[in-house]
C-alpha cells in the first residue's frame, strides 16, 4: 500500500513538472487580473456609492438636472415659436387681410353714380337755349370739362372789357373727382387772365362751395357756374391788358397750391361768399 502511494505521488510531481510554465503563469495572471478588475469595480461602486451619498454631490446632480431640462415659461415660448414656424404666420396674415375691406366695389359704384350724374348734366346743359355756358369733353373724357362762360352782367365792367377786347366767352376747366358729387370739382381759369373777382394766382377761384365744407351735392355745374359769374362781377374782376403779363398762361400747378393756401387761410379765417342776387 505504501509502495502504492509512493507512486501515485510521483506521477503527480511529474505532471506538474510537464506542465507548460507560460500556461501556468498567465492563469495565474489571468486570475489576479480578475481578481484586481473585480476589486476596482468593487471599489469604484463602493467610491460612488459613497460619493453620491454626499448631500453637496446631490444638490449638484439636481443643479444639472435642472439646467438640462427646460423650464416651463421656455417649453411655452419654444412651442409657440415651433408653432408660428410650422403655420407661416399666416394667422396675422389673415387678420390683416380680413381687417381691410375691398375697394373695388365701393369704387364701381361711385364710378357709376358720377358717370350717370354727369351724364344727366351734359344732357341739361345742352338743352338750355339761354347760351349762358356751353361745354366740351377734353379728349373725350367725360371727367374733364373744359367750359365757357358766354354771359356775365352786362352792367358790369368786365362785361365791358369782354366787349373791348373782343373775348367771346370766359374759359374755364372744371375737373370731378371719384366721389363726386359728393365731393366738388377742382375749377380754375384758363383764359383770359383775370384780375380781381376772386380769381387768384394760377387760375385759382375763391369760393367757399368750390371746397369740402362749403359744397353740397344738390349743387349742379350750371349752378356752380352762375355762382362764379356772380363773384366776379362782385369782386370787380377785369380782364388784364398789361403788357407781357396779359400773354402769360394760368398753369394747373399754380392753381392747385394757391387753392391749398385759400383753403387753410378761410378756414382760419371766415368765408365772405356774394349771393347770386348781389351779381
Amino acid at each position: 500500500m505504501a509502495t502504492l502511494l509512493r507512486k501515485i505521488g510521483l506521477i503527480r510531481l511529474h505532471d506538474r513538472d510537464t506542465e507548460d510554465p507560460k500556461h501556468h503563469q498567465g492563469s495565474l495572471k489571468g486570475t489576479k487580473g480578475n481578481q484586481k478588475n473585480n476589486a476596482n469595480k468593487h471599489c469604484q461602486t463602493a467610491n460612488e456609492t459613497n460619493i453620491l451619498s454626499t448631500p453637496e454631490i446631490k444638490a449638484r446632480k439636481l443643479d444639472q438636472l435642472g439646467k438640462d431640462k427646460p423650464s416651463g415659461k421656455d417649453k411655452q415660448g419654444k412651442d409657440v415659436a415651433k408653432e408660428k414656424q410650422q403655420t407661416g404666420g399666416g394667422g396675422s396674415k389673415a387678420t390683416s387681410a380680413s381687417s381691410i375691406p375691398p375697394l373695388a366695389p365701393h369704387r364701381q359704384h361711385c364710378t357709376q353714380v358720377r358717370t350717370r350724374r354727369l351724364m344727366k348734366e351734359l344732357q341739361e346743359i345742352r338743352r338750355l337755349g339761354d347760351n349762358f355756358i356751353t361745354v366740351e369733353l377734353v379728349e373725350d373724357n367725360l371727367y374733364d370739362w373744359n367750359v365757357k362762360l358766354h354771359q356775365v352782367d352786362k352792367d358790369s365792367a368786365l362785361w365791358q372789357d369782354m366787349k373791348e377786347t373782343s373775348t367771346e366767352f370766359i374759359l374755364l376747366n372744371v375737373t370731378f373727382p371719384d366721389n363726386f358729387p359728393f365731393s366738388p370739382p377742382f375749377m380754375r381759369v384758363l383764359t383770359p387772365r383775370l384780375e380781381n373777382g376772386y380769381v387768384l394766382d394760377g387760375g385759382a377761384i375763391c369760393m367757399e362751395l368750390l371746397t369740402p365744407r362749403g359744397w353740397s351735392s344738390a349743387y349742379t355745374v350750371e349752378a356752380v357756374m352762375r355762382q362764379f359769374a356772380a363773384s366776379l362781377v362782385k369782386g370787380q374782376g377785369r380782364i388784364c391788358r398789361k403788357a407781357g403779363k396779359s400773354k402769360k398762361a394760368f398753369s394747373r400747378k399754380e392753381a392747385e397750391a394757391t387753392f391749398k393756401s385759400l383753403v387753410k387761410t378761410h378756414e382760419k379765417y371766415g368765408w365772405v361768399s356774394p349771393p347770386v342776387s348781389d351779381g
